[in-house]
């Protein structure tokens, strides 16, 4: 069954996601993103907080940025998440934006070696193994968690161009799409991502999360049109006579037809009421979705 969650970008103050959560959580939207980006919230306190507000609410933190955070912490931070709030909590790592990842001296030669490393050594950590590794950046000696999950959590990995695609379907359990993404791009990352899957063996479930540009209010199609503009994407076809909650979900729903499982609604830079945004997700994109 296909998803709709909203995301709430980091750009929003801290002390405003509580109202954000809460008009989710009555609505009824199933999921909510957050992003971990240089130098805003934390994805993992701001995860936290929000999962505490709600009982229902899934949030996710699409994503956090392996080269700030030691492997180690990381697989201790998603258990103790995954334990404490019943499952709701959604992890997803990824490259980090490089010149970020540059200011703190985290970044790496080889992000693609990194992210393949990372995956694989914190998956096995949250399957409760006693993990021993060696390689170019991830080290481990030993380690084990002391509290892991009673079933390990999916970890979902961000991914862009080719390599990265191949790479996420191999070495995680699902993949983040950027607002970029349209149809065409969704069945082209399906291919490269089942490419990988194949590589690897893998026939489990592979979940594809895509975010896709949205607004609603009486402007809602010149902040559309502002925001792509900003970003230099091609235009949202489904969105060529104005930005509706019909035309919202048609979006929504022809990239479930190219192959996504969850559809997350980004608001765009300017929004200028996020809880009517999310309620707008939950309540009228959601029904036409569905």
């Amino acid at each position: 069954m296909t998803s709709i969650g909203a995301v709430c970008r980091p750009q929003v103050p801290p002390e405003q996601l509580r109202d954000v959560v809460r008009a989710a959580d009555d609505a009824g939207l199933e999921q909510l993103w957050l992003w971990e980006d240089c130098f805003f919230q934390g994805g993992f306190s701001s995860a936290a907080a929000a999962l505490a507000w709600t009982e229902r609410l899934r949030v996710g933190v699409g994503v956090m940025p392996v080269p700030l955070r030691n492997v180690g912490l990381m697989a201790m931070e998603t258990a103790a998440m995954h334990r404490m709030f019943g499952g709701r909590f959604i992890p997803a790592i990824g490259h980090g934006n490089q010149p970020w990842m540059a200011q703190v001296s985290a970044r790496v030669e080889s992000p693609l070696t990194l992210l393949r490393e990372y995956a694989n050594a914190m998956r096995a950590l949250l399957r409760g193994e006693r993990v021993t590794t060696d390689g170019r950046y991830v080290k481990l000696d030993d380690v084990t968690l002391d509290w892991p999950p009673s079933s390990a959590p999916a970890v979902l990995a961000a991914a862009v161009g080719p390599k990265t695609l191949k790479l996420v379907g191999e070495v995680a359990d699902g993949t983040v799409l950027d607002a970029s993404a349209r149809p065409d791009t969704v069945r082209r990352a399906r291919e490269l991502i089942d490419a990988g899957r194949a590589a690897a063996g893998r026939t489990d479930h592979h979940e594809i999360v895509v975010y896709l540009h949205a607004a609603t209010g009486p402007d809602a199609s010149e902040r559309i049109a502002a925001e792509l503009k900003m970003w230099k994407e091609r235009p949202i076809e489904e969105y060529a006579d104005g930005v509706t909650a019909e035309s919202v979900a048609q979006a929504a729903r022809n990239l479930v037809d190219a192959g996504a499982d969850t559809v997350v609604l980004e608001h765009t830079s300017e929004d200028p009421d996020l809880p009517a945004f999310v309620r707008f997700a939950a309540t009228e994109v959601r029904q036409l979705v569905k």
